[in-house]
């Protein structure tokens, strides 16, 4: 049977999706907190979310925090939850705040990006 969903697995979890692994999909807004600017934090964050096979988001924020959107199995995102808040080895993360999109219902993701500063 066709799945009717408008994304394709491989976007969530890599090649060797399962529909199962899809179903579980899970969306989480994160704010992160400390040293986590000019320290290549974004770009580590988009690396890791493509290994984990997780889609979303991320971008700087004016306050000097970093903003992220991730959407994938609750699986991949709850590991990059967990990776976020260690960060690459410049980063001084002091905390993470994490829980559902500010805007409700977030459009499904094809890839992570980098999105330009807010």
């Amino acid at each position: 049977m066709r799945s009717s969903l408008p994304w394709s697995l491989g976007a969530f979890t890599g090649a060797r999706a399962t529909a199962e692994q899809v179903l579980q999909h899970r969306t989480i807004q994160l704010r992160i907190f400390g040293r986590v600017q000019g320290v290549g934090y974004r770009e580590a964050m988009r690396r890791e979310a493509e290994r984990l096979g997780v889609a979303g988001w991320v971008r700087n924020r004016a306050d000097g925090s970093v903003e992220a959107l991730a959407q994938g199995s609750d699986v991949g995102v709850a590991a990059l939850l967990a990776w976020a808040r260690r960060g690459p080895a410049a980063a001084r993360v002091e905390r993470v705040e994490s829980g559902p999109p500010e805007d409700g219902d977030a459009p499904p993701y094809a890839r992570f990006e980098r999105w330009p500063s807010a």
